[in-house]
């Protein structure tokens, strides 16, 4: 049974209740992180902003490409929007395959078309520190 989870949320990202699979030799969780530095300046966080509907898609049809393509039996993207601090979590990626090569490969492949094809925006909140 394939699955995709598919979620763009203002909530913190919770992975608590995931399991693991008998049949599925390799998992993959990816987590993206905020860093406190973004163009060389401290920053308290970042407000994330999408086109919802369409973010929710192209996630979707990334997902599934990325399965078809890779034998994945399931993948999960959660991508929160609205501001996120320094140090928390603004995207969560699972990918689950039989083996490691195809789970690396479709994981790797989502992150990098994520970055390319879904309309959701980044804006760094800038800090009033300055770094020495």
């Amino acid at each position: 049974m394939q699955i995709c989870d598919i979620r763009i949320t203002k909530q913190p990202l919770d992975t608590e209740g995931l399991r693991f699979s008998r049949t599925e030799g390799a998992v993959i969780d990816f987590f993206g992180v905020v860093r406190t530095i973004e163009n060389e300046r401290m920053i308290d966080g970042i407000e994330y902003e999408a086109f919802e509907a369409m973010a929710q898609r192209q996630l979707s049809l990334i997902a599934d490409e990325a399965r078809d393509r890779y034998g994945l039996v399931s993948v999960i993207i959660h991508h929160r929007i609205g501001f996120v601090r320094a140090g928390e979590a603004s995207l969560f990626v699972r990918v689950s395959a039989r083996h490691r090569g195809a789970a690396f490969e479709g994981s790797s492949q989502i992150i990098e078309r994520l970055k390319q094809a879904v309309p959701i925006w980044k804006h760094p909140v800038y800090a009033n520190v300055q770094i020495a």
